[in-house]
């Protein structure tokens, strides 16, 4: 369910801003859709798992409280994150 710390490293160096960034929103975007990606796949197979949904459904509403953060700050940056990793909105 949880990333291994070598795919967290690839996401900090694909979306940093700068070299040692891990807390810009891009990072922390991309690293909380990893994890939706992988609770989902959890959630496919455990279909009563209510404390793995509630979780999934707050992080589901982190990520978009981020990207609202930036889109309402900085729309360049919001559109190139929500093209990389693939996101429909």
């Amino acid at each position: 369910m949880s990333i291994t710390a070598e795919r967290k490293l690839e996401l900090i160096q694909e979306f940093a801003t700068n070299s040692g960034d891990t807390g810009s929103p891009e990072v922390q975007v991309a690293i909380l859709s990893e994890r939706i990606r992988n609770l989902t796949e959890h959630m496919k197979i455990h279909k009563k798992d209510f404390h793995s949904r509630r979780g999934l459904l707050m992080m589901v509403g982190q990520r978009r409280r981020l990207l609202d953060y930036l889109k309402r700050n900085d729309l360049s940056r919001y559109e190139s994150v929500v093209k990389k990793l693939g996101l429909r909105r």
